[in-house]
């Protein structure tokens, strides 16, 4: 499918030059825009976004165009020497003034400061940063200059005066060509026409000729003059210049058209339509001005659903069906190009199994134990458990009941949840319709993420593999999801069986009358799964970047998956819209000249669905380059179903964050989104294991965060704020329902871009350090809480004392408010120097840099068989999973593993090992 050749998806007019820009017409406007689009052109851009770079150059009018601009940007110029031209000068001989035109010379080639014999107190080569309280305005002010030659030859006095002591009288004819010859002849002595001071100004001057032509030949036949443009790219502009030109950018109607065509085919990864799409991703990258555009391709273990291989059944006396689910949607009508997806679970076991029906509310361990408890014997039975609830992942739901002696698992959507009985139902409404089908992956995300036979190394050609029964992210029970049409007759087939349900138990679909668990004499169930398998399956990720000035090797990643079960209007078109014109966005700003100081990488994921796959290959193929180099990583998954803003990720981007949100505002309120976030009592939330960022901030290391807008009720939380996985979740659903006029598609584009620019074109990261000490210790508190209601240690078990992570929590403490000391140092020393930043300086600034990012990296347990004890991928001794809840995220999750197992040994084992993580990070922390 190739991307449209809709004029919108053309980029926008390149900045002009500065001769352009200053250019007066006959509307006082530069004379380069008339002649790129009229306003009749479906890709006009109104005159103040094709000029907002300029630093205001197209107010300047006559001659104040050439003043020097306050923002710190210099236009080239043309400068003329006619005041003290040599074809005019009248003194040859005066040491005096020839001593004051090489200080002159001196002084424009910045060896000497004005008036002052001796050398200036800022070196040449140092770099001019402007630096203001507020969003910092960096820049570079070179300004570049060619010596001047002169050619002097004696003066008509002096010819004169030696022409008339040797005359003799004649012609007036004669006399004035005696004369005229005499002007033009050579003195008589050398050292009389070139006195020394004139001998070393040649000198000099021949020299200087030297250097000129040696630093042309460097620049133009080397890779320096490359190097150089690329440091001064972003120096050109005025940053907050950029901010505004980011944030005007934004096209939401681009989005929707290319939502529109990204959703008309449904795109399950490893298919034709997932292939389709990445290549209509590298081509767009390439269309936008990515450099180092690449495909990455791995080998994974994947399933697909076959057509008649499916199947839920009611069997007979006669061991014949007599009555049979119809699993996927109706046939309708809809703007989509192919028929929907076949409705099944990702990562599920194959087989066919049968067994009595049982009903077992959401699935949790304890619900299995209820029913264990009260005496119902769930071997060898199928469960039917709903979707959402304590435990919302789907996979341990699975687990759950395979742990309990099921033979099979069936997972539908109830309405008390996720459908009427919360509001208008899709296509009109947030909620699934009786026949929708959410579809997902069950794989076990909390204990193995990516692909679940290569766990902590890549899945490439030549590398080993598990088996699927091997493996501790698979579960080895059948399952099938079924909508709550489906799930209505089964329910009502188990009145009179088993024991009325448990309080909370019922419930919302119509018609069941009463709700019964069912036990070894209901009615038996098929449940048949046969599937295709490829444990050698290939998917693909698409690279592109932008290389930094300064920082080349440092990197902010921005990451979306592309993959969805179905047509994924919402999953993850949202999210693949918001990342690709942030892509476009910033390859404009590229084509204008502009460069950041670091790296940006942008990623197209494959296979998230499954289970993170694509993003945590490329981690752990990549994991030691990540660690050391990678700033942050920024996330957009299901980024708009609804209009409340919410992030979740480390501490560090909180004041960055809240800064931003001022800038960004909601026209249906008229207020910003911080206003919104402080009105709501929002705070960043934690990371759990449901989307691309748990490789990057769990076993690499790297700050992440994710970003989106949602409905009323997010997914996982005891409703469905959009039709999860279903052939509903479409392109006409976001359109009609989801977000009409993509206007929070348009503010988190304009989030998502001011947050990448700063991360990546600040002088100094951006990272609130001191948010994370807070955090810390807010943390430790809540983790002292969740022992509360623990068992704790017997009188023959060691005692279990937090003290030791109290004590570390409080050395980050003190660490952070000694490291950010520096960053006041450095602002009150470049605001000393006038904004010059002195190179031993800009030294210590990238090591500070550094420190701040490495500090999320040094809170890994990379020790051999490190990480959590049993999920091993894991290494973040702070964040991470939790154990019986991807969704769900679990600070200090080793020291709760091994506290819920109950052994003491253990934990404190663990406990000394975190402690002594973190209080090693915090020592690497200070200068």
């Amino acid at each position: 499918m190739a991307p449209s050749d809709d004029q919108r998806y053309d980029p926008v007019p390149p900045i002009p030059t500065y001769d352009e820009a200053v250019a007066t017409g006959s509307a006082s406007r530069p004379a380069f825009e008339a002649d790129v689009l009229s306003p009749m052109a479906e890709g006009y851009v109104p005159d103040h976004e094709g000029r907002s770079l300029l630093h205001g150059a197209h107010r300047r009018t006559g001659s104040s165009a050439n003043a020097r601009n306050t923002n710190g940007y210099r236009a080239p110029t043309v400068e003329t020497d006619d005041e003290d031209s040599t074809w005019t000068s009248d003194s040859d001989d005066d040491d005096d003034l020839e001593a004051a035109h090489v200080r002159r010379e001196m002084q424009e080639f910045d060896i000497i400061e004005p008036g002052d014999g001796r050398r200036g107190a800022s070196s040449i080569f140092g770099k001019r940063i402007g630096f203001s309280l507020s969003l910092p305005q960096w820049k570079w002010n070179w300004r570049w200059k060619m010596p001047r030659f002169r050619i002097r030859l004696p003066n008509s006095s002096s010819a004169g005066a030696t022409a008339g002591s040797s005359s003799t009288g004649g012609a007036e004819g004669e006399g004035t060509t005696g004369t005229a010859r005499r002007r033009w002849a050579l003195p008589p002595s050398f050292a009389a026409a070139f006195n020394k001071t004139a001998v070393i100004i040649v000198v000099a001057r021949v020299v200087a000729i030297c250097l000129v032509m040696g630093l042309l030949y460097l620049l133009f036949m080397s890779d320096l003059f490359t190097s150089m443009s690329r440091r001064l790219g972003s120096q050109m502009f005025d940053p907050e210049s950029v901010r505004l030109h980011v944030q005007g950018s934004v096209d939401p109607e681009r989005m929707r058209d290319m939502l529109q065509q990204f959703t008309l085919h449904t795109h399950v990864a490893g298919t034709e339509g997932d292939y389709a799409l990445a290549v209509d991703v590298r081509n767009l990258f390439a269309r936008f001005g990515l450099e180092d555009i690449r495909v990455d391709e791995y080998y994974v273990y994947m399933n697909y659903p076959r057509k008649d291989g499916r199947a839920v059944e009611i069997i007979g006396d006669d061991d014949k069906p007599v009555w049979q689910a119809r699993i996927d949607e109706d046939p309708r009508g809809n703007s989509q190009a192919t028929a929907p997806s076949l409705a099944f679970h990702g990562h599920s076991k194959s087989g066919d199994v049968r067994g009595p029906l049982i009903y077992a509310n959401y699935g949790t361990r304890e619900d299995f134990k209820k029913l264990q408890d009260s005496g119902i014997d769930t071997k060898g039975a199928i469960a039917l458990v709903r979707y959402y609830g304590p435990q919302s992942d789907r996979g341990l739901k699975v687990k759950a009941a395979e742990m309990a002696g099921f033979a099979g698992c069936l997972i539908y959507s109830d309405p008390a949840d996720d459908g009427y009985l919360k509001g208008d139902v899709a296509p009109n409404g947030r909620y699934m319709p009786a026949d929708g089908v959410q579809r997902g992956s069950v794989a076990l995300s909390s204990f193995v993420i990516g692909d679940p036979l290569t766990p902590n190394w890549e899945s490439e050609k030549g590398m080993p593999r598990m088996q699927p029964h091997e493996s501790k992210g698979l579960v080895q029970i059948p399952s099938l999801p079924l909508a709550w049409r489906d799930a209505q007759v089964l329910l009502q087939r188990l009145k009179g069986k088993g024991k009325p349900v448990f309080d909370g138990w019922a419930g919302g679909v119509p018609d069941v009358g009463e709700w019964w668990t069912g036990d070894q004499t209901s009615p038996v169930v098929r449940l048949q799964n046969e599937q295709d398998e490829n444990d050698k399956q290939p998917i693909w990720n698409v690279y592109g970047r932008i290389e930094g000035a300064e920082q080349g090797s440092k990197s902010i990643i921005v990451g979306s998956h592309r993959d969805a079960w179905a047509y994924g209007g919402v999953d993850p078109g949202t999210g693949n819209m918001v990342f690709l014109e942030t892509v476009r966005v910033f390859g404009d700003l590229l084509a204008k000249g502009w460069r950041p100081k670091r790296t940006i990488e942008f990623m197209s994921w494959d296979a998230e669905e499954y289970n993170m796959v694509g993003s945590t290959e490329y981690v752990e193929k990549n994991l030691e380059a990540l660690r050391q180099d990678a700033f942050a990583y920024i996330n957009l998954d299901t980024a708009v179903t609804g209009g409340v803003f919410r992030a979740s990720g480390s501490p560090v981007f909180q004041k960055l964050l809240l800064s931003i949100l001022k800038r960004v505002g909601d026209p249906h309120v008229n207020q910003t989104l911080r206003e919104l976030w402080d009105a709501g009592g929002r705070r960043i939330e934690g990371l759990a294991a449901d989307s691309d960022y748990v490789a990057f901030q769990d076993m690499a290391g790297t700050s992440s965060l994710d970003l989106r807008f949602e409905g009323p009720e997010p997914p996982g939380s005891g409703g469905g704020s959009y039709p999860a996985h279903s052939a509903y979740d479409g392109f006409d659903w976001v359109d009609r329902v989801g977000d009409p006029g993509f206007v929070y598609h348009a503010m988190l584009a304009q989030v998502l871009s001011l947050l990448v620019l700063e991360l990546a074109d600040r002088p100094v990261l951006p990272f609130d350090m001191a948010a994370y000490a807070n955090a810390l210790q807010k943390w430790t508190a809540d983790l002292a809480g969740f022992l509360d209601g623990k068992v704790h240690p017997g009188p023959a078990d060691p005692p279990f004392d937090l003290s030791r992570l109290s004590a570390a929590a409080n050395a980050v403490t003190d660490a952070v408010r000694e490291f950010q000391e520096w960053e006041g140092t450095w602002e009150a020393r470049v605001l000393q120097a006038n904004g010059w930043e002195p190179m031993g300086l800009g030294g210590q600034r990238l090591e500070y840099n550094d420190r701040m990012s490495r500090f999320e990296a040094d809170l890994l347990d990379v020790d051999v068989n490190g990480g959590i004890p049993n999920r091993t991928q894991f290494k973040h001794v702070v964040m991470g999973p939790d154990l019986w809840n991807a969704y769900q995220d679990a600070y200090f999750p080793a020291i709760r593993d091994v506290v819920e197992a109950g052994d003491w040994v253990l934990a404190n084992q663990t406990l000394d090992k975190v402690a002594r993580i973190i209080s090693k990070a915090a020592a690497n922390l200070v200068m």
